[in-house]
């Protein structure tokens, strides 16, 4: 039964007559420029950085499986900031807030979901990766094959693709308020939802069957691999042996708490306590911060990465000097 103050919408006309206002950073006009140049420049950092390791990985002929999710890491991230950030910064350019047709919006989101997810499930990958090379070390050449990698990375997107596109089209089924007004600087699941005029939480079950999917069940399968490697480390006498194998992890491990702990805060809670100032000041560090110090971790914490960039720099020195 339709609530009192809803959009009536038929499924042939919605998607060309609705849209919706994105608010962004309205509050915030006398920082609007300041914003603006450190949203663009934090946005181009993490471009540069996310590109320069994907170029790195894949200009390099032999790849260990740890460079070949490391790849699909940054394609993920360039995606991701690619999605939201323009459309922030549009926000922060107009004044009274950016519009986004409704199968915009519903795009926007589904993109979203899909490539946030998909980082989740190839943080479980990488897990499980860390997990055969210090558990199964004589066994890590034959079990992390270049097939078996391959078809990681395609569930890793392909689940994540089906999971975001149950939950985009469970969110835009529902009847919307009289306002459009979405008070975030892209279409988030919490900031449509509350838009939603509805008084139960049923419409929250697609979303927490999609946390379910997309954050708890990586979480679970990356949280047995550690246990695993916990147990491994401490048959290990030599601490020195021990800190080596451990250091292989901390890049991974950093990465970990930096995206779970931030979708954990915005996605895995009841509608009631959605605030909307607080939402944009996680979601900002989640989609701006978060991407750019991917990129600064690995290439600091990684070896092989440090590796490929030093021969890069030296073949261009080498074909300045010819």
């Amino acid at each position: 039964m339709p609530c009192e103050g809803c959009i009536e919408r038929d499924n042939v006309s919605t998607g060309a007559t609705m849209e919706f206002l994105l608010l962004g950073f309205s509050e915030l006009l006398h920082l609007r420029v300041l914003l603006f140049l450190i949203f663009l420049i934090v946005h181009l950092v993490t471009l540069a950085g996310n590109m320069m390791i994907f170029v790195a990985v894949v200009m390099e002929p032999s790849r260990p499986p740890m460079l070949f999710f490391l790849c699909q890491l940054s394609a993920i991230e360039l995606c991701y900031t690619l999605v939201i950030v323009p459309k922030a910064l549009l926000s922060l350019v107009v004044v009274d807030g950016s519009t986004i047709s409704f199968l915009g919006c519903a795009a926007q989101m589904h993109l979203f979901v899909a490539l946030g997810g998909a980082e989740c499930f190839l943080l479980a990958a990488m897990s499980y990766d860390r997990y055969v090379a210090i558990c199964q070390p004589l066994r890590y050449a034959a079990v992390m094959s270049e097939g078996l990698c391959l078809r990681l990375a395609l569930m890793c997107g392909l689940g994540a693709f089906a999971v975001a596109l149950g939950l985009t089209a469970a969110v835009f089924r529902l009847p919307f308020c009289q306002s459009h007004s979405i008070n975030h600087f892209f279409c988030d699941v919490p900031a449509v939802l509350h838009l939603a005029c509805t008084q139960s939480y049923t419409p929250e079950l697609p979303l927490l069957a999609a946390c379910v999917l997309l954050l708890l069940l990586p979480f679970l399968l990356i949280l047995a691999s550690y246990v695993c490697i916990a147990v491994a480390l401490l048959h290990i006498t030599s601490s020195v042996g021990r800190g080596k194998a451990f250091s292989t992890c901390i890049s991974h491990l950093a990465i970990t708490l930096l995206h779970y702990g931030c979708a954990t805060f915005i996605y895995i809670r009841p509608k009631s306590s959605y605030s909307p100032a607080r939402d944009k000041v996680v979601s900002l560090v989640y989609t701006n911060i978060t991407p750019l110090m991917y990129p600064l971790i690995y290439s600091l914490r990684s070896k092989e990465i440090r590796g490929i960039l030093r021969k890069m720099l030296r073949r261009k020195n080498i074909a300045q000097v010819n």
